[in-house]
């Protein structure tokens, strides 16, 4: 039961992965507009592979992973997939607040170092916990490493309130002739409610199962739990929000006019 369980949300995860393959969603856009270099569209497709990847890697060796004596080696390779994932989604955010400054002509230099800093400092702090649970081994050490993630994901739910309000209040002020406005609304709305959503119910279940030893989910006993969970929180998410931001970015017109022969 548990070996199938878990090469059910590893095949999810490697479905997700094969899904970007197939489309070659990154070369698409590399193509499309290469005089950008590495916008936040590419960084925030790449990531998702990865992502993806590791958790699929992670769920391929379930059963080896959880036989490790190292119990802070197994909250590394558990937990380290859902920070990337949490960097990866709030590369949303940012790209959002940079369009909500450049509509309201505010500066957005700040933004992008902002970004950087604050996932530097959780990763920062994430090593330190780690660090303190290996020498330590005391389980309050593992108690505050799952508020401390919970907390982050309530940080990001915020993160998605406010920059994905404001933009979506933004766009619903634009003109009704507007060109594209009912799609950016769409997207807007659809996106920040998955991510809130997604975001929120890792941050409950989290948060209960610092407290309450019967709420742990990564744990051999309640593959199903796992299952349902993964799949709440991440693949499904995962692959709506792929779906609305399929689209590729227009091409870059020239306005230089061409010699003509």
């Amino acid at each position: 039961m548990l070996v199938e369980i878990s090469e059910a949300v590893c095949d999810c995860f490697d479905l997700l992965k094969e899904t970007k393959s197939k489309q070659v969603q990154l070369v698409r856009i590399q193509l499309r507009v290469p005089e950008y270099g590495w916008t936040t569209q590419k960084v925030f497709h790449l990531m998702n592979f990865v992502v993806n990847g590791l958790r699929a890697i992670v769920f391929r060796l379930y059963k080896k992973v959880f036989r490790l004596r190292l119990d802070v080696l197994k909250m590394i390779l558990m937990d380290l997939p859902g920070l990337l994932f949490l960097s990866t989604y709030t590369l949303l955010v940012l790209f959002w607040a940079e369009i909500y400054h450049q509509a309201r002509s505010l500066p957005t230099d700040r933004l992008r170092p902002a970004y950087y800093i604050v996932n530097g400092i959780i990763y920062f702090i994430q090593v330190v916990i780690w660090i303190c649970i290996r020498l330590c081994r005391c389980r309050g050490a593992v108690g505050v490493a799952k508020t401390f993630f919970s907390v982050v994901s309530f940080s990001a739910v915020l993160g998605f309130l406010i920059y994905g309000g404001r933009l979506f209040f933004m766009l619903r002020h634009f003109p009704i002739d507007s060109r594209g406005r009912e799609k950016k609304l769409y997207e807007v709305g659809c996106v920040t409610g998955i991510c809130c959503s997604c975001f929120l119910i890792r941050c409950v279940v989290v948060a209960l199962s610092a407290f309450d030893k019967d709420v742990n989910i990564d744990v051999m006993n309640y593959p199903v739990a796992n299952l349902l969970y993964y799949m709440v929180v991440e693949i499904v998410p995962s692959a709506l929000v792929l779906y609305i931001l399929r689209k590729l970015p227009p091409k870059r017109v020239s306005h230089q006019y061409q010699t003509i022969t």
